[in-house]
């Protein structure tokens, strides 16, 4: 497990030694643009259709996605509770329930779950994303981000959900799967190849992403009740419905590992499309992923 993450944490220190140092006059800031841009829009789906086509789906996907809808929902009820007790400014307590309930499921779950459980621990990233949490971040997160910062209109909500084409991805094989059809082998083939590209650049991305900033005192408890809930309350939550549903033993370590990522990236800019305390988020995408080489450990060596 720490070889694996260690593994995954030089890859990402290269992404941000690029942000340090910009080689080819290129920022980071524009070069992690154009990597998410492709892994989003052409690998990820790629490679969603190849884990998931290889991946029987059913009874366990829905104990999954009810595994982590409950972690989601629980953390967004905790945190947004302790933050009205702490008299957070709107701004802040709209940054803090992102933070703190949406965890980095894809960018740093993806290739975690897949070098320790091979294809299916992909699969279960997979399904723990897009059945869950994106659902969850497109609606319930854009209604949070939009009720605590400037205001979106549902249209805006429902658009921004069909825009998303790794969940188009996802649903175009659970209709596979359903139908009893498969992709033709050359089609299936090219999904895998290009599949084979999301891992590095997720991890180069996600380096990419890292900023360290002067956070104000007055966001140190904002900052410390994000990592507690993100890091420590979300994975306990995850485990205790995992264990109601009677999720099989198999996927029940996955499951909880993903639960204990540290803060999703993408929230930035939800931060910044609703104006919330943007660099509050960025210090916890930083500290959250930073303290995961440590609790993530303890978390596998627990729940395995």
């Amino acid at each position: 497990m720490s070889h694996t993450l260690l593994q995954m944490f030089l890859v990402m220190g290269l992404g941000l030694a690029w942000r340090l140092r910009a080689p080819g006059g290129l920022d980071a800031t524009t070069a992690r643009r154009v990597l998410t841009a492709v892994v989003f829009n052409i690998l990820l789906p790629a490679l969603i259709l190849d884990v998931l086509m290889r991946n029987t789906l059913g009874v366990d996907t829905v104990k999954i996605a009810l595994s982590a809808a409950s972690g989601v929902l629980l953390s967004l009820a905790i945190a947004g509770w302790l933050g009205r007790r702490l008299h957070f400014p709107p701004a802040t307590l709209g940054t803090v329930l992102l933070a703190a309930a949406f965890p980095n499921a894809t960018y740093l779950g993806l290739p975690l779950l897949e070098r320790l459980f091979g294809p299916e621990g992909g699969g279960i990233a997979i399904q723990y994303d897009l059945f869950a949490c994106t659902p969850l971040l497109l609606t319930v997160g854009i209604l949070l981000a939009s009720h605590y910062g400037s205001g979106a209109h549902w249209r805006e909500v429902l658009r921004g959900l069909l825009r998303v084409p790794p969940l188009w991805a996802a649903l175009t094989a659970v209709a596979l799967q359903v139908s009893g059809l498969t992709l033709p082998p050359l089609i299936h083939d090219t999904a895998h190849l290009l599949g084979q590209g999301v891992v590095p650049l997720m991890l180069l991305a996600l380096g990419m992403s890292l900023r360290f900033e002067t956070i104000p005192r007055r966001d140190l408890a904002a900052l410390g009740l994000i990592t507690a809930v993100q890091l420590g309350l979300m994975p306990l939550m995850v485990w205790g419905t995992a264990l109601i549903v009677d999720l099989p033993r198999p996927i029940l370590l996955p499951v909880v590992l993903e639960g204990a990522m540290p803060t999703m990236v993408l929230g930035v800019v939800l931060c910044d499309r609703y104006r919330l305390n943007t660099p509050l988020y960025a210090a916890a995408v930083t500290l959250t992923t930073a303290l995961a080489l440590l609790t993530l450990p303890l978390w596998f060596a627990w729940a395995g």
